[in-house]
C-alpha cells in the first residue's frame, strides 16, 4: 500500500454485544474484550483485506512461524472519555512510529497510519460505547501483529497478520510497588531488540519476576546485561526518578522508549525542571536513598501510567523512598495528565486524538 493508496475498511457489526455483561465500577486489566476488532492481512507484499468485525476467535496454522521463530510485537495505547462524552485517544502517532521501529528490527512490514491510525479511529467509533467514564478508568489498546506463513524455516515470514484488540480497564496497580534489582538474570543486550515492545522480551521475564514475587516484591527492576550495575525499566513499565533537583530515566537502546516516559520528559523541561536521560547506576541510587537525595522514584507506562515506587530490593537489603504524599514532581503530572486526558484543561501540545475529528 502506498502512501498515496486510498483505504477501505470494511464493517461487520456484531449481532450481540456484550457490553451490559461488563460491570464498570469494578473492571479487572484485559478481562472485558469490546465487540470488535480490526483486522488486516499482510500478504504478496501488500497490506489488503481490513476489516473491523465482532471479536472473536482466529484460526491459525501449527506450523504458523510466529509460534516457532518469535515475530511478534504490539503496543499499548489508551483512550479516555470526556465529560462531555468526546472519546480521546492520547498520542497514538507515538505508538505508530514505534510499533514500525519493533517491525523494522524483527524484519515485518510496516503498517501504513491509514490501517493504525485511522482504523483505529474508526474502531473506536464503532466501538466507543465501551470507553467508560468512571474516574480512573479507560479503555485499554492493543495493536498487534504476528508471522502467519504456514512453514518451518528460519526465515522472515511472507505474510503476517495486524490487529487491534481493546478493553475497559482501571489501574494496573492499585498501590505503589517494591521492585527488586536483578542482578543475575537479563532482558536485553547492546545489540538486541530490548528497545522494540516484542512477545519474546515479555516471555523471558516472567520466570525471574516469579522468583522476585516469591521474596515479596512486585515487580523487577533490570540492570545491564554485561555488569548489572546500571539500571534499565521494570518489568512493565519505564523508571523515572528524582535525583537531587534533577529528573532523571535511564536512557539507551536496551531501553523501552516508553511514550509515557517521554511525554514526562517533555513535561519536566517545559515547567523548567533539569530533566536528564542517561545511565543511572545503581549504586548511585543506592546512595542516593541513603543520603535522601532521592527524594521520588515511579514507574511510567500506558498501562501503570505512574505508580510511585516504595520500596527497593538490593542484595538482601531493602531501601524505603520517602512518603508518597510528598512527592512534588510525580504528583503534579499525574494530576496534569490525568486532566489533560479527560479533557479537564486545555491540550496546548495536540497529544489528544479526538475520535469522529
Amino acid at each position: 500500500m502506498s502512501a498515496t493508496e486510498q483505504i477501505s475498511i470494511r464493517v461487520e457489526p456484531t449481532q450481540q454485544s456484550r457490553l451490559s455483561q461488563v460491570d464498570f465500577n469494578h473492571l479487572k486489566f484485559g478481562q472485558s474484550m469490546s465487540d470488535h476488532m480490526l483486522v488486516a492481512e499482510y500478504a504478496d507484499g501488500k497490506w489488503q483485506d481490513v476489516s473491523i468485525v465482532p471479536y472473536g476467535n482466529i484460526s491459525i496454522s501449527p506450523s504458523m512461524s510466529a509460534l516457532h521463530y518469535g515475530q511478534a510485537i504490539f503496543e499499548g495505547i489508551k483512550a479516555y472519555k470526556f465529560a462531555d462524552g468526546t472519546v480521546s485517544i492520547f498520542r497514538p502517532d507515538k505508538n505508530w512510529e514505534r510499533f514500525n521501529k519493533s517491525a523494522a528490527r524483527l524484519q515485518m512490514p510496516e503498517v501504513p497510519k491509514e490501517i493504525f491510525l485511522d482504523g483505529l479511529k474508526q474502531l473506536l467509533a464503532v466501538d466507543q460505547d465501551w470507553v467508560p467514564s468512571v474516574e480512573g478508568t479507560s479503555l485499554y489498546i492493543r495493536p498487534f501483529m504476528f508471522a502467519t506463513e504456514a512453514a518451518l524455516g528460519v526465515h522472515p515470514s511472507v505474510s503476517y497478520k495486524f490487529l487491534i484488540i481493546t478493553c475497559p480497564v482501571g489501574a494496573y496497580y492499585s498501590k505503589p510497588i517494591s521492585l527488586k534489582v536483578e542482578t543475575h538474570y537479563t532482558r536485553a543486550a547492546e545489540g538486541g531488540v530490548g528497545f522494540s515492545k516484542n512477545a519474546g522480551n515479555y516471555a523471558l521475564s516472567l520466570y525471574p519476576t516469579q522468583l522476585a514475587n516469591n521474596e515479596g516484591y512486585d515487580q523487577i527492576m533490570w540492570t545491564d546485561a554485561l555488569e548489572h550495575k546500571y539500571i534499565e525499566e521494570a518489568g512493565t513499565a519505564n523508571l523515572i526518578f528524582r535525583i537531587g533537583d534533577t529528573i532523571i530515566t535511564p536512557h539507551g537502546d536496551t531501553i523501552l522508549h516508553g511514550v509515557t516516559r517521554r511525554t514526562i520528559m517533555e513535561l519536566a523541561e517545559k515547567w523548567g525542571y533539569k530533566a536528564e536521560q542517561r545511565r543511572v547506576s545503581v549504586q548511585e541510587l543506592i546512595d542516593g536513598i541513603k543520603a535522601g537525595k532521592v527524594t521520588e522514584a515511579f514507574a511510567a507506562g500506558t498501562a501503570a501510567t505512574i505508580t510511585h515506587i516504595d520500596r527497593i530490593g538490593f542484595e538482601g537489603t531493602d531501601y524505603t523512598l520517602p512518603p508518597v504524599e510528598g512527592r512534588e514532581f510525580s504528583n503534579k503530572v499525574l494530576t496534569y495528565l490525568n486532566d489533560l486526558r479527560y479533557g479537564k484543561i486545555e491540550d496546548p501540545y495536540g497529544w489528544n486524538m479526538l475520535v469522529g475529528s
